[in-house]
């Protein structure tokens, strides 16, 4: 587990916890309802909003709700219950909350835009390029980025085709890619960026997107070739196509002698552009 932190909202102190190992932030329950409620007892309205979701079926969210140690008002690490991001928005939209209505309102617009992007793919791509836009990228890197997406999703159809499942199986095989052409696997390449959650890709270089791009295109050729039968097979061809743009990788940094693989962080760089 990573450390634990405390983020401020609306003036109201919010505890978090980030999990290395999941890549998730848990928040705890009770501080987000005292926000959002203002209620003089915030433990004791969570306990009757169990009890009621409990009872109305919502047997699902609440025990994906656990408890983790944080540190409580008198100074002592006591177990508190806390939630996912995912978890805590279905759990946001049963409390009658007038501060609650912006997320709800903000669920509504991304359930919606996401029915639009299914039935046209396009609206999508469009929404991606104005919010790299809005971040500050630069228009060259954001063709990149656009183009690693559709060979990403190349590349998942591919294994989906040959029946590895989504989440878990899709995360080892990319970790077996990244490895093969990086030299590091993906947690150790995020931690050289100072990343958590935030996305890998979106704080690459043109160089390492190009790289990447490379070893998901070559794996899944590779792929369509040797038609893998099992998750061992699909492993194989991955680290395959991996070694391919780790090889490229090799050659580029010895004609260059520079080390290919950065610890660029966008973050990081934009706040150094806007001091100068």
């Amino acid at each position: 587990m990573g450390g634990k932190k405390i983020t401020l909202f609306e003036g109201q102190k919010i505890r978090r916890h980030w999990d290395d190992k999941k890549e998730l932030w848990y928040f705890s329950i009770s501080d987000v309802v005292a926000v959002l409620t203002d209620s003089v007892d915030p433990l004791a309205y969570w306990r009757k909003m169990k009890e009621r979701l409990l009872a109305e079926g919502g047997n699902e969210t609440v025990t994906k709700c656990h408890g983790l140690k944080m540190v409580a008002q008198d100074g002592k690490m006591r177990l508190t219950d806390v939630a996912d991001t995912e978890v805590l928005m279905r759990l946001i939209q049963s409390i009658p909350s007038p501060k609650a209505e912006p997320f709800k309102l903000w669920l509504a617009r991304t359930g919606y835009e996401r029915l639009e992007e299914t039935a046209d793919p396009e609206i999508a791509i469009n929404r991606a390029l104005k919010t790299y836009l809005k971040k500050g990228y630069s228009p060259d890197w954001i063709n990149q980025r656009l183009k690693s997406i559709e060979i990403r999703k190349a590349l998942t159809d591919e294994w989906e085709n040959c029946g590895v499942k989504e989440g878990k199986e899709f995360a080892i095989l990319t970790d077996e890619m990244v490895q093969a052409w990086a030299g590091l696997t993906t947690r150790e390449y995020k931690n050289l960026k100072g990343l958590k959650k935030e996305s890998l890709r979106d704080n690459m270089t043109n160089l390492e997107l190009v790289l990447n791009m490379l070893a998901e295109t070559a794996t899944t050729e590779i792929s369509k070739k040797q038609q893998p039968k099992n998750f061992v097979q699909n492993k194989k061809v991955a680290r395959e196509g991996g070694g391919i743009a780790g090889n490229a990788r090799k050659q580029i940094e010895a004609k260059t002698g520079k080390k290919a693989i950065s610890n660029y962080n966008f973050s990081t760089q934009k706040n150094k552009r806007l001091k100068k």
